[in-house]
């Protein structure tokens, strides 16, 4: 292939691998590698969660060689390279070499373990220290912090770290960690910055809150050195970071010096990017209208795999409770963006799978029949349906009420101390009582989903569709659950894999072509995005009354759950 057809980079580090995709103009994939890395748990608290920027770079190097190989495309083809990574805390020195955080007689010292994964809960009594404080930082967070956000990781290794050793620290959001270590430069992004470290929206870094909080070292005299900007010195998605690619990093990569590398997302962030200025196909018709920039507004992306992220943009900021945001310049310059989420929505389906007592049944069916597990229950769910004659799976689990917030609640209650229940359980341990609680799972996932489309379009949004991508999006029935609870279309990407790490190269394109404004950026997506497939709200009046009865008894188990604790703490002083 001739290297005068430019090519660009997306990498891609999630919670347990990181990819590497090469993409032409077009957006089509030309070659995709993924390198699993390694995350430490602690067996004596479930709450840690730790991983190593060596391993991952590691990781991220093998596969961009093995797309060149692959593709045959020559490095002078790469013109930008752009990264997104899960929302976690890295620790470095000043010379970039990684601080260890784990607990115990180490923490501080230079080592591999440098990295508190966002799903890591330490910080809890942080976090509650945090939102006591009634600071300015926490209306652009919904109102409440949580723990699995930067400032509260940090706070926790202050205490836990000798002072000579912090004041050594450099501290990052993941996606500008790796924009740092591919060109030497720390300027950090906006989306890192604003979105996880507390830097404010047209105002910065808020001096007083950290001083509040007990991290009053970190202001520095207004230089904020390691946290890596003072106020102007902040990037939106995609702008060039430093000179492009350092020399080391070009070598370890097996790409050219120079070559631009964009400012960096988080990895929800660019699945937005790489799905919602999507086309789509509806009874077999791709849509003719082209997307505007306007349209964004109307789009919530929903980034599913382990856990799930919502976001949306709109042109002026919208302050929803239990929201994260509004974030200013968090993707596009001038525009602000708000974040739902769900702690565990992957994770729990497979969860309520494997601690099932039928789940050995079910792994050895598949195994016999050789179809995925998921396909095994489906097909136990039909049979169910046909000798309960009913026309829906929503029928059959109609007196069983699924709450799904087993890891706490990110949006729109805010409150890790929120837990799961399922009220309607009888003696059964069988197969078919294992697919009706898959499907329950799956339908409490789509009316939690109904519950921060709510509360966003309450605050002032206007959503009217639902972007997906991830693992999630490849469940047929679970997508036709969202379009029915949420009454709204769902659009399914045309690889749900693919959608983050294409965001990323989109960040590359942006970085290589010097795009400044959103108007410009909204075409790269547009013309780098592949068509998706609409899935139409196509429930029968019967069952979307059953959905909507099964909202209300959604909302009333929150308020008891919560009125059950207050009365178990009340008898408990």
């Amino acid at each position: 292939m001739g290297s005068d057809i430019p090519y660009f980079i997306g990498i891609d580090v999630g919670t347990g691998s990181a990819r590497a995709s090469l993409v032409a103009q077009n957006g089509e994939i030309k070659a995709s590698s993924t390198k699993d890395t390694i995350t430490w748990r602690d067996k004596h608290d479930h709450r840690i969660f730790e991983q190593s920027t060596n391993n991952i770079w590691e990781q991220i190097c093998a596969a961009v060689k093995e797309v060149l190989k692959e593709s045959n495309v020559p490095a002078t083809a790469v013109k930008g390279l752009g990264f997104d990574a899960t929302c976690s805390l890295a620790v470095s020195d000043f010379n970039a070499d990684p601080i260890i955080v784990t607990k115990g007689n180490d923490i501080g010292k230079n080592g591999d373990r440098n990295i508190i994964l966002w799903a890591d809960h330490r910080a809890e009594k942080e976090a509650e220290l945090i939102n006591s404080t009634g600071s300015i930082v926490l209306n652009y967070v919904g109102g409440t912090m949580s723990l699995e956000m930067e400032v509260p990781k940090i706070l926790w290794l202050k205490k836990h770290m000798d002072p000579a050793l912090f004041a050594r620290c450099q501290f990052f959001d993941l996606p500008d960690f790796f924009t740092y270590k591919a060109t030497g430069d720390s300027t950090r992004s906006y989306c890192s910055t604003t979105c996880k470290c507390s830097f404010v929206p047209d105002k910065g870094w808020q001096p007083d809150f950290f001083e509040r909080i007990g991290l009053g070292e970190l202001i520095d005299d207004g230089n904020w050195r390691q946290m890596g900007t003072a106020k102007g010195r902040v990037q939106t998605a995609g702008s060039p970071v430093g000179q492009g690619l350092s020399r080391q990093a070009a070598e370890e990569l097996g790409l050219v010096e120079g070559t631009a590398v964009g400012s960096g997302l988080i990895d929800a962030y660019a699945g937005w990017m790489g799905t919602v200025a999507a086309r789509y196909t509806e009874n077999g018709q791709l849509s003719t209208v082209l997307p505007s920039l306007d349209e964004s507004r109307h789009r919530l992306a929903a980034v599913a795999g382990t856990s799930t992220c919502h976001l949306v943009q709109s042109r002026e900021g919208v302050f929803v409770k239990g929201v994260w945001g509004p974030y200013k310049d968090a993707a596009f310059p001038g525009w602000w963006m708000n974040e739902g989420g769900q702690s565990s929505t992957g994770q729990l389906i497979d969860f309520i799978i494997t601690t099932h007592t039928a789940y050995p049944e079910l792994k050895e069916r598949a195994k016999q029949e050789g179809k995925a597990i998921h396909t095994i229950l489906l097909d136990v769910l039909e049979k169910l349906r046909h000798e309960n004659h009913v026309d829906t799976y929503t029928e059959l689990t109609k007196h069983i009420h699924f709450y799904p917030d087993f890891h706490g609640n990110r949006s729109p209650i805010a409150d890790p101390r929120m837990r799961g229940s399922i009220v309607g359980l009888e003696l059964e341990s069988s197969i078919a009582d294992l697919a009706r609680k898959y499907y329950l799972t799956l339908e409490a996932i789509a009316l939690q989903t109904r519950h921060i489309i709510e509360a966003l379009n309450t605050a002032g949004h206007d959503i009217t569709s639902l972007y997906m991508s991830g693992g999630q999006a490849k469940n047929v029935v679970m997508m036709q659950l969202f379009a029915d609870t949420c009454d709204i279309p769902v659009i399914l990407p045309k690889s749900h894999s693919e959608a983050v790490v294409l965001g990323a190269a989109m960040l590359g394109r942006i970085a290589a072509e010097g795009v400044k404004v959103g108007e410009d950026m909204w075409k790269i997506m547009v013309e780098m995005t592949p068509a998706g497939t609409l899935v139409a709200p196509g429930a029968s009046p019967k069952v979307k009354k059953l959905l909507d009865a099964k909202y209300k008894i959604f909302r009333e188990t929150i308020d008891t759950q919560k009125r059950w604790r207050q009365e178990i703490e009340e008898a408990s002083h």
